[in-house]
């Protein structure tokens, strides 16, 4: 008797949503409360605070609305059939542009392009919405209805430039693994994921943003005199012209060894009152490197990928997993979808493992910086980042932890002044 897959996949789906949905009305009563946060009090301004509640509220309405479509997409996708009608209908496509649609390779490049253009029609009206009511309304968005257009272009050309390769090259090695399939399909991924991380600033970023360096001057002396003193192969340093699309802030580093770059926001200098605020974030974020914690999350990612394709070895020539999905054939692609589906309580398992990970990292960076005599300094910027950015100031705890990767800043400033306070005992 085939076990029924498909049910138990879509009775789990219902059930994270409910789950989910539980959670986001517990932050949404969270977000409603009129005043600050006790330790945020006299911190934060209360202009900023009414602001930062309202643009909260926006997006968690706005929330609501997109995960009750996109379930009720995804359940009638699986219930009512509609992945194997539309990799059949991507397959008579094939044939009636006189193709071989006996060719797995090429029929499924069809189906991806199929799904392709649905998710892009389905998914713009959210981004349209997103973008130019909600961000717009509260003075984030900065980017015109052709630049939204052109870089949705350029995503989608990336797209069909980079895809078919992959997926080619994937589909070979599925067909001819054998029983190293697990480690041969992990090995290309790995390679593939340092190629991506080495092109991506280099030829694919500057497609969507322009790089400078950043000009001399006393932030760049003290980012450098920071580098050096904690031996970072800084190699260079760049603005991003972040403030052409939103008013967001950010700073990040990338490169391997002895090659890397630090990349601010041009919203990030415009924010903090003095260079002495931006050294802070980079200091923080110079943290994350001296301990490690990027090699260490790389390490993480590639241990849990290895795992996933061991898990897809196992179930990839089950006749019954596919037919509990509608598909008399058994497609690499198709293998792949359905086993993501399959293993979706064990990937939410593994993100809220993640998110604790990321949540100590981040108390670790911070308190890095603190020793290094920005404490002051990285307390202010991270004021100014939350006033600036209007981020929540409540947030329900339940929800915090089940979906944050940093921890509030409530609980930053204290995890920060922590230590000044057991000098003073």
């Amino acid at each position: 008797m085939a076990l029924p897959y498909l049910e138990a996949v879509l009775g789990f789906m219902i059930l994270m949503y409910i789950f989910e949905t539980y959670l986001d009305i517990r932050q949404h009563a969270a977000l409603k409360l009129p005043s600050l946060p006790k330790p945020l009090e006299g911190v934060v301004s209360q202009e900023k605070f009414e602001r930062s509640r309202a643009y909260s509220l926006d997006k968690s309405q706005f929330h609501f609305v997109h995960e009750a479509v996109t379930i009720l997409m995804d359940t009638a996708i699986l219930y009512l059939g509609i992945l194997p009608w539309f990799w059949k209908k991507s397959g008579d496509l094939v044939a009636y542009m006189g193709l071989n649609a006996e060719n797995e390779i090429i029929h499924t490049l069809s189906f991806l392009a199929g799904v392709m253009v649905w998710s892009q029609i389905t998914d713009l009206p959210f981004s349209l919405y997103s973008t130019f009511v909600i961000e717009a309304r509260h003075g984030f968005n900065k980017q015109t209805i052709w630049l939204f257009f052109r870089d949705m272009f350029k995503g989608i050309c990336l797209s069909i430039l980079l895809g078919p390769p992959i997926v080619a090259a994937i589909i070979v090695i599925v067909q001819k693994g054998g029983p190293y399939l697990a480690i041969y399909l992990w090995a290309f991924m790995f390679v593939l994921s340092i190629v991506m991380m080495t092109l991506y600033p280099i030829l694919i970023a500057p497609l969507f943003n322009k790089f400078t360096p950043l000009p001399e001057g006393e932030l760049r002396e003290k980012i450098e005199k920071l580098a050096a003193s904690l031996k970072f192969p800084l190699k260079k340093l760049f603005v991003v012209d972040g403030s052409t699309r939103s008013s967001h802030s950010n700073a990040y580093m990338y490169g391997f060894f002895n090659n890397k770059r630090i990349v601010l926001y041009d919203t990030l200098i415009q924010q903090c009152k003095n260079e002495e605020e931006v050294v802070a974030v980079i200091a923080h974020e110079l943290g994350h490197w001296k301990l490690n914690h990027t090699m260490y999350s790389f390490i993480a990612v590639q241990i849990l990928t290895l795992l996933q394709f061991g898990g897809y070895t196992l179930v990839r020539n089950s006749k019954d997993l596919f037919e509990s999905f509608g598909f008399d054939t058994q497609p690499v692609l198709i293998g792949l979808i359905i086993f993501q589906h399959t293993v979706i309580p064990l990937q939410h398992l593994v993100s809220f493992g993640l998110n604790l990970v990321s949540r100590a990292f981040e108390f670790q960076a911070d308190a890095f910086a603190k020793k290094l005599g920005y404490a002051a300094a990285l307390r202010a910027g991270l004021v100014k980042l939350q006033e600036e950015n209007l981020s929540a100031m409540n947030t329900d705890p339940w929800y915090s932890a089940y979906h944050y990767s940093h921890p509030p800043l409530v609980e930053r400033l204290a995890a920060l002044e922590e230590p000044d306070r057991k000098k003073e005992d």
